[in-house]
C-alpha cells in the first residue's frame, strides 16, 4: 500500500486552491483528477465573473467567502499576472413588479459588506449601456471577469513549486476509514491502494459520492442535484460594456449578459434539472432564451445568437427547495479525523476560491503527517 500526506481529491479550481495553501503550509500534496486533465468540468464551464457579494445571505459561508475571496482573486491576479478586468456589472429590474427584488438585493449586498452599489438614474445607465431597457438599474463597480484557465495553470504551478503533485486519470471510487488515518481505493491504468492522514474532497459534482464511498457518516452526505445551464454567444461586435443581469429565477442567477476578456458577449445560463452528468447542448433552446434576453435587451431580436457551451450546477438542493450553503464539513461535524468534505460549491465557487481553500485547510492544520 502506497503511503501519502495529504491528498485532494478533484482538480478543479477550488481542489487546485485547496491543495495550493496545503503545500504553501508544508504538507506533501498529491491531488488525484478522475480526468485527462485538471479544469474539465465545472471550472472550465461558467461565466467567468468575479462576483462582489450581492446575492447571498448575509452571515452565510457563501456571502462570507465571495467578498474575501474577491478582494483575495483581485490581488493574485494582479500579483500573477492572470487575464482579468473590473468591468462592473448593471444589475436591472426590466418591470415594475421587479423593483422591490433589485432593492432588497441592494439591502443584502450592504449587509455583506458590499459598500460600492450605486442606484442609477435613466439617464445615467442609458449613457453606460444605450441598448438595455430596463425600470430600475444598480451598478457594482467591483464585479469582473477573470481568465479562469489561466488561474487554474497558475495555482497549478505554485502547487508544484512546493513539491505538490497533479496525478490525472485516478478515479477514487472508494475507500474506509483506519486506524491511521484514511484509505483510498484509487482506479485509472495502474490501479493503487493509498493510505493517508489527510483527504480533502474537492470532486465537485462527485463530492457526495466520493464522501460516501470514503465512509462519510450517512447523515453528512447531502443528495446531489445537477442543473444544466447553457450559453449562447452574439454573433458580431458586442452592444455592451459590462455585464448585465436581470433579477435571479429559481436555482440560478437568470439569463444574463458576460463578456469575455475579448469582448465577445455570452447570454446564460438558463436551468434545466437533470438526472446526471450530461453536456448535451440540446435543440429547441433559442426561443427560450431570446424571451428572456428580451425583456432586457429589445435589440435582440435583430442579432444571432449560436450555441457557445453548458455546464452543471454542483446543487445539494433541488427544485422546489431553497438554496443551500455552500458546506465545508471537517473533523467537528463528520467526526471523522483528517476528512474534510467540500459540497454544494457552485456560484460563487470560482470568486471565493481562495477564501475557501484557507477555509478547508485551516480545519487540518493540525492534522498528524504520515511519519
Amino acid at each position: 500500500m502506497e503511503r501519502l500526506d495529504a491528498v485532494v481529491i478533484g482538480a478543479g479550481v477550488v481542489g487546485l486552491a485547496v491543495a495550493r495553501a496545503l503545500a504553501l503550509a508544508g504538507r506533501e500534496v498529491t491531488v488525484l483528477e478522475a480526468e485527462t486533465r485538471f479544469g474539465m468540468h465545472a471550472s472550465s464551464r461558467n461565466s467567468e465573473v468575479i462576483h462582489a457579494g450581492i446575492y447571498y445571505p448575509p452571515g452565510s459561508l457563501k456571502a462570507r467567502a465571495c467578498v474575501a475571496g474577491r478582494d483575495m482573486l483581485y490581488r493574485y491576479c494582479a500579483e500573477r499576472g492572470i487575464a482579468h478586468r473590473r468591468i462592473g456589472k448593471l444589475l436591472v429590474a426590466a418591470h415594475a413588479d421587479e423593483v422591490p427584488a433589485l432593492m432588497h438585493y441592494l439591502d443584502t449586498a450592504r449587509a455583506n459588506g458590499v459598500d460600492d452599489l450605486r442606484v442609477l438614474e435613466r439617464a445615467e445607465w442609458r449613457e453606460l449601456e444605450p441598448e438595455v431597457e430596463a425600470i430600475a438599474a444598480v451598478l457594482s463597480p467591483s464585479t469582473g471577469i477573470v481568465d479562469s484557465h489561466a488561474l487554474m495553470t497558475s495555482l497549478l504551478g505554485d502547487l508544484e513549486r512546493a513539491r505538490g503533485t497533479l496525478v490525472c486519470s485516478s478515479p477514487v471510487f472508494g475507500g474506509a476509514v483506519t486506524d491511521g488515518g484514511l484509505r483510498l481505493d484509487v482506479g485509472g491504468a495502474e490501479p493503487v491502494r493509498i493510505a493517508c492522514r489527510t483527504v480533502i474532497n474537492c470532486a465537485g459534482l462527485r463530492a457526495p459520492h466520493v464522501a460516501a464511498a470514503l465512509g462519510t457518516p450517512p447523515a453528512w452526505v447531502p443528495l446531489a442535484h445537477f442543473a444544466r445551464g447553457r450559453w449562447f454567444a452574439l454573433a458580431g461586435a458586442s452592444p455592451f460594456r459590462r455585464l448585465v443581469y436581470p433579477m435571479p429565477e429559481a436555482g440560478g442567477l437568470g439569463v444574463h449578459v458576460t463578456l469575455d476578456l475579448a469582448g465577445q458577449a455570452r447570454f446564460g445560463p438558463d436551468v434545466e434539472w437533470i438526472d446526471g452528468i450530461d453536456y448535451c447542448f440540446g435543440e429547441g433552446r433559442e426561443a427560450a432564451f431570446r424571451a428572456a434576453i428580451a425583456r432586457y435587451y429589445p435589440g435582440i431580436g435583430r442579432r444571432e445568437l449560436a450555441p457557445a457551451h453548458c455546464g452543471i450546477r454542483a446543487k445539494i438542493a433541488g427544485p422546489g427547495e431553497p438554496a443551500q450553503d455552500f458546506r465545508v464539513d471537517g473533523p467537528r461535524e463528520h467526526g471523522i479525523s483528517g476528512l474534510v468534505n467540500l459540497f454544494g460549491i457552485e456560484s460563487p465557487g470560482l470568486t471565493a476560491v481562495l477564501a475557501l481553500a484557507e477555509i478547508a485547510t485551516a480545519q487540518i492544520a493540525d492534522s498528524p503527517r504520515t511519519p
